[in-house]
């Protein structure tokens, strides 16, 4: 005589086959705390960032004038900063998403992963000539709306190959970069509240939805 599936043990076949498909098609070991990390390491350096402005401006002040060696030492010294915040926060969301995969028995690197990694690049290396360009002219005050909007877009292109949420924290970034165009004086707070606060409440969110129950 056939036997015949229970509906609950239907239900549970199409679960596993869906989850099945996501893992094929979509990457799904981004962690939380890589959010948390990848904010406090922004937060980290517009602290920095800001001593940075002030000592300079400090001395213009005491002077009057500031000289075009001084000027070109506080840009050095800026992205230096940048480039130092972006090893960090990329070395710590890595291993976390790294420690994650490993828990789950997944790879890190595959080919959802290498999709991820090139939807999310393209947006990025665009963003990056357009603001070394703008930094060539001396155009600071489009720099932090620049970051903030090419990095919104990058994380809403890369959304279809891994978490959706992140399609939001991009919606967030473009949104505040846009409105920091407006509102051009505010650069480093508005980069601050970007690449720092949004990032935690995301990571936060997302630990607490995806990561909370193991």
């Amino acid at each position: 005589m056939e036997e015949t599936q229970s509906p609950a043990s239907s239900l549970e076949d199409i679960k596993d086959i869906r989850r099945i498909m996501d893992r094929s098609s979509r990457f799904l070991s981004l962690s939380g705390l890589s959010g948390v990390a990848a904010g406090i390491c922004a937060i980290a350096g517009a602290v920095v960032a800001d001593s940075i402005f002030n000592n300079y401006y400090g001395t213009y002040n005491s002077r009057g004038f500031t000289t075009w060696d001084e000027f070109s030492l506080l840009k050095l010294r800026l992205m230096l900063v940048a480039a130092v915040v972006f090893l960090l926060a990329f070395v710590s969301s890595f291993y976390l998403t790294w420690r994650k995969a490993k828990k789950q028995g997944l790879p890190v690197w595959d080919h959802t992963s290498r999709r991820l990694a090139w939807n999310m690049l393209v947006p990025l290396l665009a963003g990056g000539a357009f603001i070394l360009g703008m930094l060539r002219y001396d155009i600071w005050v489009f720099v932090a709306p620049a970051c903030l909007i090419f990095y919104g877009l990058a994380l809403v292109n890369a959304s279809k190959y891994t978490l959706s949420d992140i399609r939001y924290l991009g919606y967030c970034e473009i949104i505040l970069g846009t409105v920091n165009m407006i509102y051009t004086g505010y650069g480093l707070w508005f980069w601050t509240a970007g690449f720092g606060v949004l990032h935690i409440i995301y990571g936060v969110i997302m630990w607490y939805k995806y990561e909370r129950g193991n």
